[in-house]
């Protein structure tokens, strides 16, 4: 109950301050595109001549308060895009709504670029969070023929990927199942194929990605490490388009348009957006990489469905009803055979109602992902977990501040199975509801200073545990080009996902929720008589920054973060009979730094990424380096764009990081393991086995990798284009290791020396 009143006063005392203000005119509305109809996000909208102004958000919404009363020009700025000026005459009280909608330049405009970054990074408190566009995707080398999420995720600060092949992503310290990972609100499980240079997702249907790798608000949680929230964009509400995409290794196809078409007589339109992309890697690498050691060639496939439809009206109200289906399969010759499949279909909202400065979003969805891991030294492993997801926010605009409210539901089930040492088939089933309140309020004073509090109340209904999680971020504006960051949390989880460290290829997680049986987790650490409090998976954030622009084109990002991991459950490596729990407890921390530094003028870009971090886990019985662990990484992209309309592009990428930790093998043995009484042991023939050294006590050598890509751009007619594309993985062939085979101390490498060719169509 004190926990229920604390969380009403709390909100009471916010509702109490807004009734307070004082409301002259109010100017609000959208901003969308005008040669496509879709929303425009992050335009900047100023009455000029004045200090009254705002910056759309990723809906495209935005509201300005406050304005006396008078006429102005208002003015609509975005890169790459015609500024829009408008005259507006408000009276002393009263709400203007306005659609502005803006039309593409026929040339980039560099300073509107800067000036709309500028205001963003003012006014937003930014810490530990990176936002990705497909623009900025586009500078990376297209592998494969077409730029994709997963690599432009490795560049990021703080984002550690393990390899090429089987590869997943670390992010400063958190494991793959503490990322949470949502698409339109939905949560993936696995957006990332098993060759880790591609995602599931087609660059071209994504709005915007916002990726926070440390101390995230309030709006979101579940997970104790960080958040990757992706939106896709609506389809063309004014005529049909698309693309056909064909490489080496793969195909892409989209297809848009309108089916109720956008036009000023008509109060609704209705669009759809279709994306395909599949992989033929395992045939097509065969004749074009015959000097791939394996004579199997790469043996991955992949195939990626989306699809939505878009009901949208001219006030800004909107729904979307969406679905999807990512499949991937990997065949190890002789080693494992590895898939998964997620599917799902979901519905998501916002309502714009009447003059009021609010919007109400929401979205409920329905998932499942399975996935089958066979290795040839174990039994095959299964896993499952199905489920649906509802929430529900409410968005208050007080000009620059802003008041979020809502609720979350996601209800679940899993399934996982697998064998013990001694063979026996084990199954691990479970079904849980988490749900959660949440409340984030970001008061701007002057420009100045910002200040974001929030707070989410969770509870666990499997647990019966409720989890208090307070956040706090703030941004001081020292000078325009000069900005200090603060972020900090409380986090908690349910999910666990369970892999085991003999693995000879680390591919497969098994989900569970956090078992309540003690015979699967002791309620203590190993040689502890101290009693863990709860059954959840907790973490605690801090991160400091400063962001510094010392000339226009140029700009710096600082972060120093330390996360402390003070309860995580993992599989009992010291497992010997079938009594000893399945499951132990452990503590952590992450702890480390990031710089980046950005030059973006005339066609030149250039982006260097240096990241320091120390990863450390407490089994109890021994502290230890996890095997995602690097000191240090280092990331340089460039892109050079010339020629008449910038039609020919140049880019790279170049990457290192040092080591990993791994587990030396100490010696063989021979081993016999009677399959039934009749046999005569003295003719059977022996297995071999092998004695393990210090938990992950050495280090793999270095890592390396550059990718070069180029590519030019022919206008056919007004909307149509054609792409041309090549480009080269690990130019310099760079022996990067994979794994080692331990039955036969054979080395196998992550990809060698390939190059990609395509052609990009677009209608």
């Amino acid at each position: 109950m004190t926990i229920k009143n604390n969380c009403t006063l709390f909100i009471l005392l916010f509702f109490m301050a807004f009734a307070g203000f004082a409301q002259n005119a109010v100017l609000k509305g959208f901003t969308y595109d005008e040669s496509t109809g879709e929303i425009l996000p992050y335009c900047t909208i100023q009455l000029m001549g004045t200090t009254y102004g705002a910056l759309s958000d990723v809906s495209g919404a935005f509201l300005i308060n406050k304005i006396p009363a008078g006429t102005y020009t208002v003015k609509v700025s975005q890169l790459g895009y015609v500024d829009l000026l408008d005259t507006v005459v408000f009276s002393s009280n009263g709400t203007i709504t306005k659609r502005y909608t803006v039309s593409p330049s026929s040339q980039t405009l560099d300073a509107v670029q800067i000036v709309g970054e500028n205001t963003r990074k003012e006014q937003e408190t930014r810490t530990a969070v990176i936002s990705v566009t497909p623009k900025d995707m586009s500078k990376m080398p297209a592998i494969g023929g077409q730029p994709d999420f997963a690599q432009y995720l490795q560049v990021l600060p703080g984002i550690i990927s393990t390899g090429d092949q089987g590869g997943q992503l670390y992010v400063r310290g958190g494991t793959p199942v503490q990322n949470m990972l949502l698409l339109d609100g939905v949560i993936l499980f696995n957006p990332f194929h098993s060759i880790g240079i591609f995602s599931v997702f087609d660059m071209d249907i994504m709005s915007s990605a916002d990726v926070y790798t440390a101390g995230f608000g309030a709006e979101f949680g579940g997970r104790i490490s960080s958040v990757m929230d992706i939106k896709t964009r609506d389809g063309n509400m004014k005529r049909l388009a698309g693309k056909v995409d064909v490489s080496n290794i793969g195909a892409q196809l989209l297809l848009e348009g309108p089916l109720v078409k956008l036009k000023d007589d008509r109060k609704t339109s209705l669009s759809f957006i279709l994306s395909g992309k599949g992989s033929f890697l395992n045939h097509s690498s065969k004749v074009f990489y015959p000097y791939v050691e394996n004579p199997e060639g790469l043996p991955y496939s992949f195939l990626d469905l989306y699809g939505k439809i878009t009901l949208a009206s001219k006030n800004g109200t909107r729904w979307n009803l969406f679905g999807f289906n990512y499949d991937d399969r990997v065949k190890y010759s002789s080693i494992a055979n590895y898939g998964w499949n997620n599917w799902g279909i979901g519905t998501n909202f916002l309502i714009v109602p009447g003059d009021a400065p609010t919007t109400i979003e929401g979205s409920l969805a329905y998932s499942k992902y399975e996935s089958e891991l066979h290795d040839i030294n174990y039994k095959p492993k299964k896993s499952s977990m199905g489920g649906f997801t509802f929430d529900l926010g409410f968005n208050y605009y007080l000009g620059n501040s802003f008041l979020k409210m809502g609720i979350d539901v996601v209800g679940y089930n899993t399934d996982y199975q697998y064998y013990t040492i001694y063979n026996s088939l084990r199954e691990i089933e479970d079904h849980t509801t988490d749900m959660s309140i949440f409340v984030k309020y970001k008061y701007n004073f002057r420009n100045k200073l910002l200040i974001e509090p929030s707070f989410r109340l969770q509870y666990y209904y499997s647990l019966g545990e409720v989890s208090p999680e307070p956040r706090l971020a703030i941004k001081y504006n020292i000078l325009k080009n000069l900005r200090l960051k603060m972020a900090a949390g409380m986090y908690s989880q349910n999910l666990v996902a369970i892999s085991s460290d003999q693995d000879v290829v680390s591919l497969f997680n098994g989900f569970i929720s956090s078992p309540l049986d003690e015979d699967l987790l002791p309620s203590t650490m190993l040689n502890s008589d101290q009693e863990i409090k709860g059954r959840l998976q907790k973490s605690q954030h801090v991160i400091l920054g400063l962001e510094y622009d010392p000339i226009n084109p140029l700009s710096i990002n600082i972060e120093g973060y330390f996360k402390n991991f003070s309860q995580l459950i993992s599989a009992n490596r010291y497992k010997m009979t079938d009594e000893d729990s399945e499951f132990i407890w452990e503590k952590g921390q992450a702890y480390g730094g990031d710089i980046s530094v950005k030059y973006e003028q005339k066609g030149v870009y250039i982006w260097f990424v240096y990241s320091l971090g120390w990863v450390k886990r407490n089994d109890g019985r021994i502290i230890y380096y996890p095997h995602f662990d690097r000191r240090h990484n280092i990331n340089l992209v460039a892109s050079y764009a010339f020629g008449k309309r910038r039609s020919w592009e140049i880019n790279c990428r170049w990457n290192f990081g040092t080591g990993f930790p791994f587990t030396q093998t100490q010696a063989f043995y021979p081993h016999y393991d009677p399959s039934n009484l009749s046999e005569d042991y003295t003719t059977v023939n022996e297995d071999v086995y092998f004695m393990l050294a210090e938990f992950n006590g050495a280090r793999l050598p270095s890592y390396q990798r550059l990718d070069l890509g180029a590519k030019k751009k022919f206008f056919l007619t007004q909307r149509q284009t054609l792409e041309v594309s090549v480009s080269m993985t690990n130019v310099y062939n760079y022996k990067n290791v994979f794994y080692v085979n331990r039955s036969t101390n054979d080395v196998i490498y992550q990809l060698p020396f390939l190059y990609y060719f395509g052609v990009t169509w677009r209608f």
